[in-house]
């Protein structure tokens, strides 16, 4: 039975169950069970917040603002409704006053909430709620509870945006309700991800006789241009419509040869010799058009797929026909189609590899040209090849764990060595790579190292050292060195390091190609 006024205490339950198993069937069925006991107008909802997203949208809501909190209810009785009217209201907070108006709402909906439900609600705007309700689970679970095909649903989610945005209509509909969903150009759809490999001779096992499409990856924004003959519309990999920020480039794809079109490619910011610049740069070119001043960094964008051309849809194109019919649109040789070459090759591709490293690229992407374009997976048909780098870094503080992880000291937080102070300044921090063996070692070294607790965990004292792999930094005002690790995971813990021997904040900044402070 469909509960009226749901509560937000049902989510977090189902959360929870989830990240309580490593089953993927269980996570599937506890996932549907919830959808269809919530109302039809709250399954979107519902879908976005236990898939760790929130639908409003960044809420202007950091980590200080999540730092001190109210004593929690005891007894739930915060209702999703309600849940929905306060982050409306946060995204709606602007002007003179507005920190203040948002400090009161997050107080008033904590304070309104149990311990579980705050923590819920912390992960959740803090966008560290992952429980392993992915995407692609939660596409599984909507087909379960609506009965509606799996690549049914998958089709109509990349199509519409998210999952979430095909959600009510699959359980309100079936699959009637989703199949007038289609690619309208100008309505920006789920970009294709690729997987990952260590290198290039494990993807070319897979294959070993087959050709590859062998493409340049590049450390910038990426793109979705839609062009027709009522404009141009450019999207991020959110989906964010930031065509107003970048006039130049919607000009140029404004020029092109055709009617209309859906490209994907990627933006990046140049140097004035042509090199790539810092990823920073293009974010923050793309974020707000001269906000800093001084000269703007001229932006190049690259495309690498072509979806739509002239009212025919090619989605369900092999790459390799989608990809020469984008060298028809853009030109073989114009310098907007991304580098790359086809072989079945690994030492041609090592070489491509390399000449795209030594010119400042992130990597390569290995692309099966049998593969139609499809969203909501990482399959084999893309697999980025990328160099990884380590850095040894002492732990700060470590976060409790929640679901299945609850009892457990699990998130570290992570910091390199400050030669001027003497002290350490944190970079970032990560749960990534941790095994249950980790955790139990972890759970009893950093208890006997607290020095105070703080309720969602605790300070260390900072002796710890841990060998963490990351695909680069960037710069970023969240931490104090002004400098972020991206996608760091845990290697090994170092009991052969002090932490006078950790890597500098010197050593990190270097890894990102700016220098010293």
């Amino acid at each position: 039975m469909r509960a009226e006024e749901p509560l937000l205490a049902i989510l977090v339950a189902a959360s929870a169950e989830v990240a309580g198993t490593r089953s993927r069937r269980a996570k599937i069925t506890a996932l549907a069970a919830v959808l269809r006991e919530l109302p039809l107008e709250r399954v979107g909802q519902a879908a976005a917040y236990l898939s760790g997203s929130i639908p409003q949208g960044r809420l202007g809501v950091g980590w200080r603002g999540l730092a001190q909190l109210p004593p929690p209810a005891a007894e739930p009785t915060l209702t999703l409704a309600a849940v929905e009217r306060v982050f409306t209201e946060l995204v709606r907070t602007s002007g003179e006053g507005s920190a203040g108006r948002r400090a009161r709402l997050v107080t008033e909906l904590f304070g309104s909430a149990t311990q579980e439900e705050q923590v819920f609600l912390r992960q959740l705007i803090g966008g560290e709620l992952r429980q392993g309700a992915s995407a692609a689970v939660m596409v599984q679970a909507v087909a379960s509870a609506s009965g509606v095909g799996e690549e049914e649903v998958r089709r109509a989610a990349m199509l519409a945006g998210s999952v979430v945005a095909v959600a009510e209509r699959a359980l309100r509909g079936g699959a009637a309700a989703l199949a007038g969903i289609g690619l309208r150009v100008g309505t920006p759809i789920l970009p294709m991800l690729a997987a990952s490999a260590p290198d290039l001779a494990t993807v070319f096992a897979t294959r070993p006789t087959e050709d590859w499409v062998v493409e340049r990856k590049l450390d910038g924004i990426r793109i979705q241009a839609h062009r027709s003959q009522g404009g141009v519309r450019l999207f991020t990999r959110n989906l964010d419509d930031i065509t107003e920020r970048l006039l130049e480039v919607a000009e140029l794809v404004g020029g092109l040869a055709c009617r209309e079109a859906v490209l994907d490619g990627e933006l990046l910011a140049l140097r004035a010799d042509g090199s790539p610049e810092l990823f920073q740069v293009t974010g923050a070119r793309t974020a707000a058009r001269g906000e800093r001043g001084g000269p703007r960094a001229p932006l190049t964008p690259w495309f690498f797929d072509l979806l739509h051309i002239d009212g025919t849809d090619l989605l369900d194109e092999p790459l390799e026909r989608r990809r020469a019919a984008l060298a028809r649109l853009v030109g073989e040789n114009s310098g907007l189609l991304v580098p790359g070459i086809r072989t079945a090759d690994q030492r041609e591709a090592h070489d491509f590899f390399n000449a795209t490293i030594s010119a400042g690229h992130e990597g390569v992407v290995v692309k099966d040209p049998s593969a139609p374009y499809a969203a909501g997976r990482r399959g084999s048909a893309w697999i980025k090849v990328k160099p990884v780098h380590t850095l040894d870094l002492v732990v700060l503080a470590v976060e409790r764990g929640s679901g299945r992880r609850r009892g457990w000291l699990s998130n570290i937080h992570l910091g390199a060595r400050d030669p001027r102070t003497g002290g350490f300044v944190m970079v970032g921090k990560t749960f990534k790579g941790m095994t249950d063996e980790i955790l139990r070692w972890q759970t009893e070294r950093f208890t006997a190292l607290a020095v105070r607790d703080e309720g969602w965990g605790v300070t260390v004292r900072p002796e710890q050292v841990v060998e963490i792999a990351v695909d680069g930094v960037q710069r970023s005002r969240r931490y104090p060195g002004e400098v972020a690790l991206r996608f760091a995971r845990v290697l090994r813990y170092r009991d052969d390091k002090t932490a006078a021997e950790a890597d500098t904040i010197d050593t990190v900044r270097a890894l990102g190609a700016w220098g010293t402070a």
